[in-house]
């Protein structure tokens, strides 16, 4: 079952959209009746909630697991707390998990609860993991833009990034203060570990000719020093939808293998 969706988010204070993968009539997983398993599933820079389903197998994938997915609009907000108010961090990590258990039959335990996207969306899936690890208890990453390092060294001016250091700016605030924030992966990781809080289990892939490649393997390594439990891969690609597709599809395996 797919379905459209457009609500009211007061963290985001407007009308904001996103897709549905209810897989009702799916033969496998959950009996008649038991809550769904779910994905948050985040798109990338410049992308809108519909490009997963238009570009890559996840209604398939999703339907014969029996696990619904969810696919929220983010606009270009990296998916934080954004400087000019719009808290697409508090929308991402609480707000529309909240909605979407309220209308549909899903799971509210954390082991049934994941969050992934690409690129931006990566890192979305990344930060948000780990801030709102009370709520999900995994995490898929691929090809994740993690320039928070590159942001913070260049103070938002990065020649060759589609956007100018405003943009960045006003995602990210002042790059001075950005390594350490809680739109830092590797701080708010840092600190979960600190508190003693749960830490989800990631997934991470990034292709061998992509130019996110070192911050995927530094972000990589940086979890595992931590203590976070990462499953990584890398394969021949590049920055596109024929990667996604593939890794995508290997990610679910490694969640529901891992599953008990």
């Amino acid at each position: 079952m797919f379905l459209h969706a457009d609500f009211y988010s007061g963290c985001l204070r407007r009308t904001v959209s996103f897709d549905a993968v209810l897989p009702a009539d799916a033969p496998e997983g959950p009996g008649p009746g038991e809550p769904f398993q779910t994905l948050y599933l985040l798109h990338g820079y410049c992308g809108s909630c519909g490009d997963w389903l238009f570009h890559t197998r996840i209604r398939e994938l999703a339907e014969s697991r029996r696990m619904a997915v969810i696919l929220p609009s983010g606009e270009n907000s990296f998916y934080v707390d954004c400087e000019n108010g719009a808290q697409y961090g508090e929308f991402t990590g609480r707000e529309l998990v909240a909605f979407t258990r309220r209308i549909f039959p899903l799971s509210e335990k954390r082991e049934d609860t994941l969050i992934g996207g690409l690129s931006m969306g990566g890192y979305g899936a990344l930060r948000n993991g780990l801030k709102y690890s009370d709520t999900f208890g995994s995490v898929i990453a691929l090809s994740a833009a993690l320039i928070t390092d590159a942001v913070a060294a260049n103070g938002g001016d990065m020649p060759g990034a589609p956007e100018p250091k405003e943009y960045y700016r006003s995602v990210f605030g002042d790059p001075a203060r950005l390594l350490g924030s809680d739109k830092d992966p590797r701080a708010l990781a840092k600190k979960r570990k600190e508190e003693g809080g749960p830490l989800p289990a990631v997934y991470m892939a990034c292709g061998t000719e992509d130019s996110l490649l070192q911050p995927s393997r530094s972000m990589r390594d940086c979890l595992r020093d931590i203590g976070v439990p990462v499953t990584y891969e890398e394969g021949p690609g590049v920055h596109d939808w024929n990667f996604w597709n593939t890794y995508i599809a290997r990610a679910l395996d490694w969640y529901f293998r891992k599953e008990p």
